[in-house]
């Protein structure tokens, strides 16, 4: 099957107060792609995730949105591409003083001009997808931290997103709901076809989901790796990447 890239990246650079974090990086991520950014802490792997959703500004480089450029993008032009992705941050974000229910219909009731009862019957499917809807009334603080994940990603779907980016969606969870969070990341790109780009550093998930990953490194300020994670881990010439995936104790290359 001929690669169809949703998104690509070129010539990115990054940096803050002067220092450059990454450099002329270059990829693209395929429709209907599960596409994991690893490395270790401090690689850049969240700075870059902001950057692909115009979070941040870059110093140099484009980000493509499916042939749109959000770095360059302004007003009506913009919203368009913003409305193509969805997001959960690492914390889940949820909005303490709602419930679920409220939290997923934020987006509707902030960019669509549907009635109440349709956007009750959105944020209720939504819900249902990521098998929370009985949890709709609840607030956030009544859900465990693998619940809250999930009702976050429901809340990343609301406008029916192309792309959902997901940053570090395991943390802080136990083996067995990251699992279950990992076959819902699964589910949800097989049935509705979504592309995800996640964050993640955790290698069970890496293993289990990621169709394709990309591995930075902080001091090369850029991709050491591309590829299938268990044929990185297999066959990589880079030592560093070889135990990165093996777990293994290392020294960071110089």
């Amino acid at each position: 099957m001929p690669a169809d890239p949703i998104i690509r990246v070129e010539n990115l650079s990054a940096g803050y107060d002067g220092a450059v974090i990454m450099r002329n990086v270059n990829f693209t991520v395929n429709r209907g792609e599960v596409f994991v950014i690893l490395g270790a802490s401090g690689g850049g792997k969240s700075t870059l995730l902001k950057h692909m959703i115009g979070l941040y500004q870059p110093l140099t480089g484009r980000v493509f949105i499916d042939g749109d450029d959000i770095v360059s993008a302004e007003g009506e032009a913009r919203y368009a591409i913003l409305k193509k992705i969805g997001v959960m941050y690492q914390s889940g974000a949820l909005f303490g003083s709602m419930t679920l229910l409220e939290n997923v219909r934020l987006a509707l009731e902030e960019y669509t001009a549907l009635d109440d009862d349709a956007m009750d019957l959105l944020a209720r499917t939504k819900l249902r997808l990521v098998g929370l809807d009985a949890f709709a009334g609840h607030m956030p603080a009544e859900l465990s931290g693998g619940m809250q994940k999930r009702a976050a990603i429901a809340r990343a779907m609301a406008l029916d997103p192309m792309i959902l980016f997901l940053d570090e969606p395991s943390a802080g969870l136990d083996p067995i709901t990251s699992a279950t969070l990992d076959e819902l990341i699964l589910r949800l790109a097989d049935s509705l076809h979504i592309t995800f780009v996640i964050v993640t550093h955790e290698l069970a998930s890496i293993y289990t989901v990621a169709d394709r990953v990309i591995m930075l490194d902080r001091r090369k300020q850029g991709i050491i790796a591309e590829g299938d994670p268990k044929v990185l881990r297999d066959t990589s010439d880079d030592p560093w990447v070889r135990q990165f995936f093996r777990r293994e104790a290392a020294v960071e290359p110089a």
